[in-house]
């Protein structure tokens, strides 16, 4: 009985080793995408990403998807029908074209859905509590800089909508990182310098707050 009780538990242990390198390969690859480690496949990702979210904005989700689909299964019919062909041709017996990817598994395991769902809920409780310390003010300062957060996006939105925003934060999410690698002693320079600004101001902020509150700050 004990041997069945620690063979489950190695077996459990080793099921979340695999998923959590699956985690942590699927987050190594979209970095090397990001870096553009491999440029072929950042392009191809780059490109196809910009034309989805630039197709959403032009035309509605449901013409998109129908579109996406529409467009992949002329592509695999084509290419079925040429491989058939091809094959009587021959008369050769190479089966199916897709049948390596029709025998792979594609099954999402619970232990996967498990480890992600307790990640995000570390996350959640974060976020949850970060929202009621700010929104209660338990730090005036901090309260302060979510305040003006606020009101630059109330103009950003009012510019912006939300598909604009996510072609702009896919075109800045491949693109930084080569402008970073290009200029990186400059930009650390300036970021360097903006953050000092910052800082400099929030200690002038500070110092005009009341004693109260910055007797709170200091705790």
């Amino acid at each position: 009985m004990a041997d069945s009780t620690s063979s489950c538990s190695d077996s459990s242990s080793s099921s979340n080793s695999s998923s959590s390198s699956s985690l942590k390969d699927l987050t190594h690859s979209a970095l090397q995408l990001v870096h553009w480690k491999e440029p072929k496949k950042s392009a191809a990702a780059f490109g196809s990403s910009l034309l989805v979210l630039v197709s959403v904005a032009t035309l509605s989700v449901i013409s998109v998807v129908s579109y996406l689909l529409l467009t992949c299964l002329c592509i695999t019919i084509t290419f079925r029908v040429y491989k058939s062909v091809i094959q009587a041709v021959q008369k050769s017996d190479e089966g199916h074209p897709f049948r390596s990817l029709l025998n792979r598994d594609i099954s999402v395991s619970s232990e996967s859905v498990r480890l992600l769902a307790d990640q995000s809920l570390v996350h959640l409780n974060w976020f949850s509590s970060q929202t009621r310390r700010l929104l209660l003010v338990e730090d005036l300062v901090d309260s302060l800089k979510l305040a003006a957060v606020m009101w630059v996006m109330t103009y950003v939105g009012a510019i912006f909508n939300g598909v604009t925003i996510l072609i702009l934060a896919d075109i800045i999410f491949f693109t930084t990182p080569l402008i970073y690698q290009k200029k990186k002693t400059q930009i650390d320079h300036y970021v360097e310098l903006i953050r000092s600004r910052v800082e400099e101001t929030l200690h002038k902020v500070q110092d005009r707050l009341p004693g109260a509150v910055k007797r709170t700050k200091a705790e």
